[in-house]
């Protein structure tokens, strides 16, 4: 089966439903606390996860273990200062699923549920996938989390400069992502379990 085992493919998509939601949701809710309604008025202010989910990226997820929800979309125009703003906003999301990564990692570190439960399966499931999308959105090319937050450390020449090449990202990412998989993974794959290790107790269960 492309999708692996029925459990794995179950695992998968709870996971995902789990991340996904937590990210986009604090994206959503950034933004607002910082003065854009806009994700309330388009129904993102929301922990209902089909309204963040994004099919090809969610298609990826399943299968190859990486991709991505549905994008909030803000408007800049309404924060104070719209260059803190974004960053602000776009760093939301990675430090909602670190957050969470290690809130599930206490159990483990407690002893509350063992690894080798059905249930403690799928909460390492879900902290992989967690962590898999912290870094991968970290990536600074666009339109990943990234790019905004490099961007709004830039100076102000040098991020315009660097938002230019935002109508490459794009595609750079799709090269990126075709990869063949040892070379992705040696990009994304160490930051991931670094992330998976501390979580569960330098060394996990």
């Amino acid at each position: 089966m492309i999708f692996g085992s029925p459990e794995t493919l179950f695992f998968r998509l709870v996971a995902l439903l789990v991340a996904a939601t937590v990210h986009e949701y604090a994206h959503a809710l950034m933004a607002d606390r910082l003065g854009d309604s806009t994700p309330r008025l388009m129904g993102r202010l929301s922990l209902n996860p089909i309204v963040h989910l994004d099919l090809l990226g969610s298609i990826l997820l399943l299968v190859a273990g990486f991709g991505w929800a549905k994008p909030v979309q803000v408007n800049p125009r309404n924060f104070t200062d719209w260059r803190k703003g974004m960053m602000l906003v776009a760093a939301a999301g990675p430090l909602a699923n670190v957050t969470l990564l290690f809130l599930l990692g206490v159990v483990f570190q407690l002893g509350v549920i063992s690894p080798q439960t059905f249930l403690g399966r799928l909460i390492l499931a879900t902290m992989f996938i967690n962590a898999m999308l912290a870094v991968f959105n970290l990536l600074p090319i666009p339109p990943l989390d990234g790019s905004k937050i490099l961007s709004g450390l830039l100076p102000p020449a040098q991020a315009m400069a660097y938002d230019r090449l935002a109508q490459y990202g794009p595609l750079l990412l799709l090269v990126i992502i075709m990869l063949p998989g040892r070379i992705f993974s040696q990009v994304i794959g160490p930051p991931i379990f670094w992330l998976m290790s501390q979580a569960l107790g330098r060394g996990g269960p």
